[in-house]
């Protein structure tokens, strides 16, 4: 069962596509306060080559992300640099792993990972929404930097183990 519910998902992209350039610095400071390392990644992008305006799409995804994790009433740990980069070698080795298969079995294997996934809702927002941009762009060569850094916010948010709060006897 997904720790971010299709509701609290559904609220948190209204919250976040309400918000004015004001309301998104200061969640983009909370962000920086509290997931230093998802917000320093999708900056990083610049560096990568990646144009302004596609970071904004990956910066838009990830402040939905954030906010549903805040609206999910949830303590979640920091998501560290090593999470980041655990979450990337395994996403890159499943995709990898799917261009060896023949169509048939790639489609299997698609599908096994969605239905497993862990933050189903999620995972569905953000490939819906990479989707769309993807339709309405010229292709460049760093436009896999920004399905990737997407891709990585999710499965770090879906992966990341939440302690449970402390028994009080």
């Amino acid at each position: 069962m997904s720790r971010i519910s299709s509701p609290t998902l559904a609220d948190a992209i209204k919250v976040v596509r309400a918000m004015g350039i004001e309301q998104k610095e200061v969640l983009a400071n909370e962000l920086f306060e509290r997931q230093p390392n998802l917000f320093g990644s999708a900056l990083a992008l610049h560096r990568m080559g990646v144009a302004p305006a596609k970071i904004e799409v990956v910066l838009d995804l990830l402040f939905i992300c954030f906010q549903s994790m805040k609206q999910s009433g949830l303590s979640w740990p920091l998501i560290t640099e090593a999470d980041l980069d655990k979450q990337l070698g395994r996403y890159v080795s499943t995709v990898r792993f799917g261009e060896d298969l023949a169509l048939a079995q790639r489609q299997r294997a698609m599908t096994q990972y969605l239905e497993s996934h862990p933050e189903k809702p999620l995972l569905a927002h953000v490939i819906d929404e990479l989707n769309k941009w993807l339709v309405g762009i010229t292709p460049e060569a760093t436009d896999n930097y920004v399905m990737l850094a997407a891709m990585n916010f999710v499965n770090c948010i879906a992966f990341t183990p939440i302690p449970k709060p402390a028994k009080r006897t």
